[in-house]
């Protein structure tokens, strides 16, 4: 059974950073594109970021690069997003996915409806 669990979203002032965990499990870990989503209320899910495990080639929205990292742990079956200088506009549901597709993260997208597998969202609410 395949699962992904997203942990780690909470309150925040602007400006201060939180660090979200996907931990997974029931694929193959290594060769898959492991990616982070967001939606906030009243707006479309957002592709926020995204990492082959394989190679660890990574992409980011242009709304969060410089202030996120994704990063995977193999070992652990576990992908990380480091969020810092938080702002209210990235107050959202943050949801974790995984496609089977060992390369679906390039530099031309990463569309949610390409992952094939979904976790729970986990909240971050930034306040100003």
């Amino acid at each position: 059974e395949v699962q992904l669990q997203a942990f780690g979203g909470g309150l925040v002032q602007a400006g201060g950073s939180l660090r979200l965990s996907c931990e997974a499990s029931g694929f193959t870990f290594d060769r898959s594109s492991i990616g982070w989503f967001r939606q906030a209320p009243g707006k479309e899910r957002e592709a926020v970021s995204c990492i082959s495990s394989g190679d660890g080639i990574s992409y980011y929205a242009d709304s969060v690069k410089g202030r996120f990292t994704i990063s995977s742990d193999n070992a652990k079956n576990t992908v990380y997003l480091q969020m810092n200088g938080l702002n209210s506009e990235d107050t959202a549901v943050y949801y974790c996915a995984a496609s089977d597709t060992p390369h679906y993260c390039s530099d031309i997208g990463y569309p949610h409806y390409g992952m094939h597998y979904w976790g729970k969202g986990t909240q971050v609410t930034v306040s100003s």
